[in-house]
């Protein structure tokens, strides 16, 4: 998930089904439907990526300054190259690339908070709460 946020304060947040990393501090996101993002960073660089696995409820937040690289710029074809086998059908309107300043652990509060929490009870306790048999 992708949260930014206007000059005036309004609040965004919304799924992303492509992305990848380059180099050791950039995020890369494919723009497929993301227009109040796109808008947001136009005003308001700072934003912050959600990674979570759905069933271990553990992953990555990651916080950074965006700049939007549009479909006719000089740089969108090598980062579009790092993105391509993942797009499929979808298409790309720009890059959405983030210089990763801050990364932080999300651990869900039962691995603290429940004794004898591993990360197999939680994803079996995850699959029975979703209903997943397999």
């Amino acid at each position: 998930w992708l949260a930014t946020v206007s000059q005036s304060g309004e609040p965004n947040c919304s799924p992303k089904e492509v992305f990848t990393y380059r180099g050791q501090d950039e995020l890369l996101i494919a723009n497929i439907a993301s227009p109040n993002s796109i808008a947001n960073i136009a005003e308001n660089p700072q934003v912050c990526v959600s990674f979570v696995h759905v069933f271990k409820q553990k992953g990555f937040k990651l916080k950074g300054a965006a700049t939007y690289i549009e479909s006719g710029c000089e740089e969108y074809a090598d980062l579009f190259a790092l993105i391509k086998t993942m797009v499929g059908h979808f298409p790309v309107q720009g890059i959405i690339k983030i210089k990763v300043s801050h990364v932080s652990p999300i651990i869900a509060p039962s691995y603290y908070l429940v004794d004898g929490t591993t990360e197999a009870s939680q994803i079996a306790s995850a699959k029975r709460a979703y209903g997943v048999s397999t």
